[in-house]
């Protein structure tokens, strides 16, 4: 073998020129100029030796014979420490070729994934390396589950290394002084038949797995449309069916686009929520200080409180987007300085403090529910954030009118017709809104006959009757808007969009 190396390193001198520089070359030029020439990695192993040491990445030369390896030979990556790079001349390059296969290249245990991936072996083999933990450490990165066979010649190994080993993904071991050419081929058939084995179970449980998760998307979307039009178990299917040949998709896809519509759409109710509480707070406070039914607005703000809460811990067990996750964050921040503010002792000087806090949560409240639906991705989100305004739109207008009556001199008074004119507004695109059904049109009849008399009431906030009406109808009016932003949330035009 050692004449046949240095026959090839002359013959390779002489096919670069031996380092002359050719005539007529230009004045400047080196030798090297004429003769580099990039030998890929996946050159044989002799063309290689013959250029620069096996541990180079390159190899330099005018012309490079490659020599085509028979495809019935095994292409393997060897994944040796640097020291034992000589081992393709002590043996190991004679007892592969006896069995079949051929080394393409080598690695590292550092460098092993990202050979794999650039060489494309057939199979790995670990040839004695130096450090068990690095080879450990290195097929971590595969998870247990390599992409190829992974064989592993070594001195013997304590019992227990192995089991971590077939963990790992190593799919045949043998001791690398006891290993001859027909051993070594059984050891690759064996390698290659677990690995097919395991890469068919693999492939099996993921589609079982893939057909439970749709089993389970399916039965949550057939329950949000039985809930929703009140129809069977085959009904909801066939409507799921009939919407997913229509969209060309799985009847699993379409059902889990209905329950991400449907969670985005609870979302936002619930975001919303909080931006009518925070105003609701407010208006309870105003009401318990000017002693309009006292007792209830303790009853309602005790609810209130416990509503902010349950919303706050129900959004967090969602899995947000980023942009959604700060802005809860703000909005808990602003819940917590009003829950502060709420249990100072009631005083006009309080009252305006629980205001300012209640407008900080209101604007945090606000840019979260813009959040969710801007995540959502579904245009039909709008119409539920926009009913859920109109319910905040009602407590901040009672609110500003109690505080303007109780408190002069503030801004409150200013801020009453803006709100008017913006609740009219959204109350007029809801009325023309496409997406509606009888019991909607309904409930915004009702609600605009139940608007004039909270308006009523807030042109007499001087008077106590006045107050009274003001009080009474904001709340019919956030109950009423309540269900229709339920009805909007649960609508089939939104958990179908």
């Amino acid at each position: 073998m050692g004449d046949e190396w240095g026959a090839s390193r002359q013959q390779l001198a002489e096919s670069t020129g031996g380092g002359r520089v050719p005539a007529g070359t230009p004045a400047g030029y080196e030798a090297g100029d004429f003769t580099k020439a990039v030998l890929r990695y996946t050159a044989p192993l002799v063309t290689q030796d013959t250029c620069l040491p096996l541990r180079c990445r390159f190899a330099y030369a005018a012309t490079a014979c490659l020599v085509r390896h028979p495809p019935f030979m095994i292409r393997l990556l060897l994944v040796l420490s640097e020291a034992d790079s000589d081992a393709l001349r002590d043996g190991l390059g004679q007892v592969l070729a006896d069995a079949d296969a051929v080394a393409i290249g080598w690695a590292s245990c550092d460098t092993l994934v990202q050979e794999a991936a650039m060489l494309a072996p057939q199979q790995v083999l670990f040839h004695r390396p130096a450090s068990i933990p690095r080879m450990q450490a290195a097929l971590q990165v595969w998870a247990g589950a390599p992409p190829l066979p992974v064989i592993l010649l070594s001195e013997p190994l304590p019992p227990g290394m192995h089991e971590e080993l077939v963990d790992l993904g190593v799919h045949a071991w043998a001791c690398a002084d006891a290993l001859d050419a027909a051993g070594l081929r059984a050891l690759l058939a064996r390698a290659q038949a677990r690995w097919r084995r395991e890469t068919a179970l693999r492939d099996t449980l993921a589609r079982s797995l893939a057909h439970l998760d749709e089993r389970k998307w399916v039965d949550r979307a057939k329950g949000l449309l039985m809930s929703a039009r009140g129809i069977g178990e085959d009904a909801a299917y066939g409507l799921l069916r009939g919407a997913a040949m229509h969209a060309n998709l799985r009847v699993g896809e379409l059902s889990r686009s209905v329950v991400e519509a449907a969670q985005s759409a609870e979302a936002i109710n619930r975001a919303g929520q909080l931006r009518m509480l925070s105003q609701r707070l407010v208006r309870l406070a105003a009401q318990a200080l000017a002693g309009v039914e006292v007792r209830r607005s303790r009853v309602l703000r005790a609810a209130s409180i416990e509503r902010v809460k349950d919303n706050l811990d129900h959004l967090s067990r969602l899995p947000l987007d980023a942009t959604s996750a700060r802005a809860l964050g703000g909005v808990r921040s602003a819940w917590e300085a009003l829950d502060g503010a709420l249990a100072a002792r009631l005083s006009p000087a309080a009252l305006a403090a629980i205001d300012a806090s209640a407008e900080a949560l209101l604007s945090a409240a606000e840019a979260l529910t813009d959040a969710l639906e801007s995540s959502g991705g579904r245009r039909a989100l709008r119409i539920v954030n926009l009913c859920g305004r109109q319910r905040m739109r009602v407590q901040r207008l009672a609110k500003d009118a109690l505080l303007a009556a109780m408190l002069p001199g503030g801004a409150w008074s200013a801020h009453l017709a803006s709100t008017m004119d913006d609740f009219e507004a959204s109350l007029l695109e809801l009325e023309r809104a496409p997406l509606s059904s009888p019991e909607i049109r309904t409930a915004l009849s009702g609600a605009r006959d139940e608007w004039l008399r909270l308006v009523r009431g807030v042109r007499e906030a001087e008077r106590a009757e006045g107050r009274a009406e003001l009080v009474r109808a904001s709340e019919v009016l956030v109950d009423t808007f309540d269900r229709l932003t339920a009805s909007y949330e649960h609508s089939l035009q939104v958990i179908m969009s």
